[in-house]
């Protein structure tokens, strides 16, 4: 508003601070100046010299609706959901259960909100049998504190082969987003310090216990929750008065110092020395379970501190068991000549080849003798169980002995080549998974079964489940690939994630195919290896043609 504007009677908003001023005189100064006279609402007479830069204050005053509702209805409406949801857990007791992606079972249920909720703060241990579902707990129990404000930092400290497990358990069925620990996260970070700037990590439990640097970033961050996996990992003894402590057990003590929820899981937390498990439940109270367990005098009552259930115990909503019972017996019964025949030749054949592999050193005796001891297991199953094995082993031998000469020979007997070999195999399945818009992530350095995760893009805003891909290259010509008892035992375990590739490589080092094989394993071969070789004819029959 102009000053030459300004006239006797308006009502003006900017003379005041906060009021609005009636006008009485104005009285011009000079060119770009006058003085104006006004009454405040209380009645009080003041002036005020008013120059051209105080136009811009200076408006007439208008009367308005104290409330106009004009604002936007639908950032109002979203704030109010995310108050409600935020206050949900006062009116749901079981927030978690009604908003992650899982049907848990009575025992997961009760173990959360009947014996670790409760506990404030939680030092405890979770030791349900194997196949209870403790991530799935460990999962509600987290989405709980998050959603009540009581953990903010939350870390998991997990053996490697399980963190990836880990992550995409917390991610799909929680909704959770953790990071994994690597140097790559490390470098990546704006401190450099990944402890400090990230609120909910997966650190590898091997990891940080040999290196003391990284504990101590680690524990110096603190945390509201620290979940330790398979803790029966966390051991120290005593020998004679002295306790020796590993270096897992000396990660565990000084982070659980740091934080106000411990919560370790294990389906064998007892080891058969009660010294030993009371050792252990010194990590969640170390005034309770202090100095060394002297039989007869120390009783270990850790009712308050562990929940342990049993297979034979968990059952569904409806009361049925959750596992088939089990049951065992023996049953006897007598050989045939021809079968005892077959007993005595396999185990002379047995005796003779272990002869020969006490002769062997290292890893080779070991496999060896482990490969002999699982045909007598081949014999004890049946006549066509260990005819099979003992098939296979001929012409195992047989291939070997075709295999000699050649350039497919020279490049895998040259450990550069086969390394070189590796790296082809491992770009061409790389580009081949970016090529189809995925994420890739080589793992190859960690030996947790597989050498690359492949995480493809969202489908109508869903994540589908990653791959975990082990990735084999050979000279083509060869006629086996070696499989370890590690990448065998993950790809019975994980058959939905597994994928074996296959990757064939000319004389020249270039592609010439590559094969993708989901189930390639039967699971009845290499129990009692660490490693056994597949015929590749077999396995690229059951990948349907090159990918």
């Amino acid at each position: 508003m102009r000053i030459e504007e300004i006239t006797s009677g308006s009502s003006l908003t900017g003379l005041e601070p906060s009021a609005v001023a009636t006008v009485i005189a104005v009285v011009p100064i000079a060119d770009g100046a006058v003085r104006v006279i006004y009454q405040t609402p209380d009645g009080t007479l003041k002036e005020r010299l008013l120059g051209r830069a105080d136009e811009e204050n200076i408006a007439v005053a208008t009367t308005e609706r104290p409330w106009s509702f004009d604002g936007d209805g639908e950032a109002f409406k979203l704030t109010i959901e995310a108050k409600r949801i935020d206050l949900a857990f006062l009116f749901d007791p079981m927030m978690a259960v009604h908003t992650s992606n899982v049907e848990p079972l009575p025992h997961q249920i009760t173990a959360v909100y009947e014996a670790m909720l409760p506990r404030q703060p939680l030092r405890f241990v979770l030791a349900d049998d194997p196949g209870a579902g403790k991530t799935i707990m460990a999962g509600l129990y987290i989405r709980e504190l998050i959603m009540r404000a009581d953990a903010r930092r939350i870390v998991i400290v997990a053996p490697g082969s399980l963190v990836e497990q880990w992550r995409e358990e917390l991610f799909e069925k929680f909704g959770l987003e953790f990071r994994v620990f690597t140097r790559d996260l490390e470098a990546a970070t704006p401190s450099g310090n990944p402890f400090d700037d990230i609120d909910h990590l997966i650190v590898r439990l091997d990891q940080m216990a040999r290196n003391e640097e990284l504990q101590e970033k680690l524990c110096a961050a603190g945390w509201d929750l620290v979940v330790f996996d398979e803790a029966h990992k966390l051991s120290a003894h005593f020998s004679g008065s002295k306790m020796q402590k590993t270096g897992r057990f000396k990660l565990a003590e000084k982070l659980g110092a740091q934080t106000r929820h411990l919560l370790l899981m294990t389906a064998t937390p007892h080891n058969g020395k009660e010294a030993d498990f009371q050792l252990f439940l010194s990590l969640l109270d170390s005034d309770r379970f202090y100095g060394k367990f002297r039989d007869g005098v120390h009783k270990v009552d850790c009712s308050y501190l562990i929940r342990r259930m049993v297979k034979e115990k968990l059952v569904k909503f409806d009361g049925t068991p959750l596992f088939p019972e089990r049951k065992a017996y023996t049953v006897n019964y007598r050989l045939s000549d021809l079968e005892s025949a077959l007993y005595e030749a396999v185990t002379d054949y047995v005796k003779t080849e272990m002869g020969k592999a006490d002769q062997l050193d290292g890893k080779r005796k070991s496999s060896v003798g482990f490969a002999l001891t699982s045909l007598q297991r081949r014999l004890a199953s049946s006549p066509e169980a260990i005819f099979q094995s003992l098939k296979r082993r001929r012409e195992r031998l047989e291939r070997r002995l075709r295999e000699e000469g050649g350039r497919g020979q020279q490049l895998r007997a040259d450990p550069a080549a086969r390394s070189r070999i590796e790296q082809l195999a491992m770009n061409a399945v790389r580009q081949a998974e970016e090529v189809r818009g995925c994420q890739v992530v080589d793992v190859s350095a960690q030996k947790c079964g597989w050498d690359i995760t492949s995480y493809p893009p969202a489908i109508d805003g869903k994540q589908p489940e990653s791959r975990h891909i082990e990735v084999k290259g050979r000279v083509k010509g060869a006629s086996t690939i070696t499989v370890t008892r590690n990448e065998m035992l993950y790809a019975l375990n994980q058959a939905e994630k597994f994928v074996l590739a296959i990757v064939q490589v000319d004389e020249n080092e270039q592609i010439d195919g590559r094969y993708y094989l989901r189930n390639p394993f039967d699971g009845e071969q290499g129990w009692g290896v660490s490693s056994i070789n597949y015929n590749i004819g077999d396995l690229l029959a059951l990948a349907g043609g090159n990918q």
